[in-house]
């Protein structure tokens, strides 16, 4: 069975099979490729990093007298906008045994147990194999972050530096369908969450704040089960209401609910672009992008098809990034239409890519996100995969989100 172990990896804990390796996980991360990956962006000295903002008056009719004196001086401040750089270190370990053991199978010495074709086990070089997952998994830790991080400056090394993502740095533009309002914090115990609501079972709720519970996602959307009257409730991790509800544990939580009504669109979309538009943001028509998860891709689809007559509404592509994006013709010119596992989903994110970008903290004579072998303390090879990476995103005004979307 697939899964994950820690510790030093053994022939127990790490067995090999047969035949082709295949992949259960997706590791694209659209978000990081469109805006530089792990192998472009910029650079820093620093933890903390900044970069500057200025904007202008609004246009208006000033006429002057003629022969008049000059008018009063008048400048533009600028000003400053900072993230930081977040540690991104993982560690791989694998016994001697293990990187020999290329020939010992834990499939049973009978049939059937041959994969198509009698291949053998794909993986030469164990160590070598993780060191490749984890930087994979890097990956698409920094895509998630780019999203979801909440920015933590610490004012000492008792806490983590944690990069500030999008959703958490938009609030020019950012926008909630109506219905689906913030609640107060709620308490969980168990399976059964504590609070005054509206809910119906089948309705849909989103954590803002998961406190100490470790089964459930904070941006991630859950039904609920049932309800007793109007003061608690259970969730499943799906629309079929039969199933277990989840054992949320003791936490104090914080959700807003989703109204069904709320589906997306092409009006809603146009007020999101509109917003971003009169703020200064998709003027680049190569960079503008919207981006969504994977229901939200199917409802925004059937909305333009609908709305305009078109069997295919996002038949256009376009290569932003080295990424291959499709296109849809909204009110605001054309953009590119992606699709990121990493972003909630009950969201829709536009995105002026062109002021967005990973930024790295280069390690003198390691660079910015390396493997090293660390010091032997027994019968194995130990390696860590290390970097600091963080976001800068120009003017938060350029990007936008709608949330609250039925999902």
């Amino acid at each position: 069975m697939s899964g994950s172990t820690s510790g030093v990896g053994t022939t127990f804990g790490l067995p090999n099979y047969h035949g082709e390796l295949i992949a259960l996980t997706p590791s694209d991360t659209p978000l990081l490729s469109a805006s530089g990956g792990l192998s472009g962006g910029k650079q820093t000295d620093s933890p903390a990093f900044e970069w500057q903002t200025y904007d202008l008056r609004d246009a208006a009719s000033r006429p002057r007298l003629e022969g008049g004196d000059a008018p009063t001086a008048e400048s533009r401040v600028r000003g400053n906008v900072e993230n930081v750089v977040q540690i991104f270190q993982e560690a791989v370990s694998t016994s001697y045994t293990k990187l020999a053991a290329t020939g010992q199978y834990a499939t049973p010495g009978s049939a059937p147990f041959y994969s198509a074709g009698g291949a053998p086990n794909p993986v030469a070089n164990e160590h070598s194999w993780q060191v490749m997952q984890s930087l994979k998994q890097i990956a698409r830790d920094v895509n998630w972050c780019m999203w979801n991080g909440v920015k933590v400056k610490p004012a000492n090394n008792s806490t983590a530096r944690a990069m500030g993502g999008l959703l958490s740095v938009i609030t020019s533009t950012a926008q909630t369908k109506s219905g689906s309002a913030l609640t107060a914090s709620a308490s969980a115990a168990t399976d059964t969450i504590t609070a005054t609501h509206d809910l119906s079972a089948g309705d849909q709720v989103v954590f803002t704040d998961v406190g100490a519970s470790t089964t459930i996602v904070a941006g991630r959307v859950y039904w609920v089960k049932s309800v007793s009257t109007t003061v608690s409730f259970k969730i499943v991790p799906t629309s079929d209401t039969s199933a277990t509800a989840i054992a949320v544990g003791t936490a104090t939580v914080s959700f807003y609910a989703i109204n069904v009504a709320n589906t997306v669109s092409v009006d809603n979309v146009n007020q999101l672009l509109q917003s971003v538009f009169d703020n200064g943001g998709i003027s680049e028509q190569g960079t503008a992008t919207l981006f969504v998860p994977s229901g939200q891709k199917r409802r925004l689809s059937a909305a333009y098809a609908a709305a305009y007559g078109q069997a295919d509404p996002m038949g256009g592509t376009r290569n932003v990034g080295g990424v291959a994006l499709n296109t849809i013709v909204t009110d605001f010119g054309t953009l590119n239409v992606a699709i990121d596992r990493a972003l909630p989903a009950d969201a829709i994110a536009v995105v002026s890519l062109e002021q967005v970008a990973p930024v790295f903290l280069n390690i003198p004579g390691k660079g910015v996100l390396f493997e090293e072998e660390l010091a032997k303390t027994g019968a194995s090879d130990k390696s860590q995969i290390y970097g600091e990476i963080g976001l800068e995103y120009g003017n938060q005004a350029a990007h936008g989100v709608l949330r609250g979307l039925f999902a």
